[in-house]
Order: C-alpha cells, then sequence, then structure tokens
C-alpha cells in the first residue's frame, strides 16, 4: 500500500514538472529589427516596464552579446 502511495506521488510530481516546463513553451518569439539611433538601453526602455538596465542585460543574454553594440538591421529576439 505504501508502495503504491509513493509511486503515484512520484508520477504526480514527474507530470506536474513536465507541464509546468512546456507551459511558456508555445508563446510566440519577438522580435525587434535595429533601426539606426536605436540603443539596447532604448530598446529595453520600450519593451519593459521598470528599470531598463534588467532589460539590456535580458538582451544581451539572449542574443549572445557581449557589449552593448547594435547595428541598424540586426535582428534582436526579445525575451
Amino acid at each position: 500500500m505504501f508502495a503504491r502511495i509513493v509511486i503515484v506521488v512520484l508520477v504526480s510530481v514527474l507530470l506536474w514538472a513536465v507541464l509546468v516546463r512546456d507551459g511558456d513553451a508555445g508563446s510566440p518569439l519577438r522580435h525587434h529589427v535595429v533601426q539606426p539611433g536605436d540603443t539596447l538601453w532604448s530598446i529595453a526602455a520600450e519593451s519593459y516596464g521598470g528599470d531598463p538596465r534588467e532589460g539590456v542585460w535580458k538582451i544581451q543574454q539572449r542574443n549572445g552579446l557581449e557589449g552593448a553594440t547594435i547595428v541598424p538591421g540586426q535582428r534582436l529576439v526579445l525575451p
């Protein structure tokens, strides 16, 4: 009896973990094409509420940017 309860709990936890992980998998990616005069700061300020520094960091991490240099025409994925 105890073994059945343990198995049911383990299966439930595993199922919950899979469902939670896949919850945002279907959300579409947002993109931004860099325009002349755009900066990471301006893109973050217009795309995220609050302090733009966190948005800048997220954009850099998501796009593999080592610095703040972006060029017109570059397509950025917005997290």
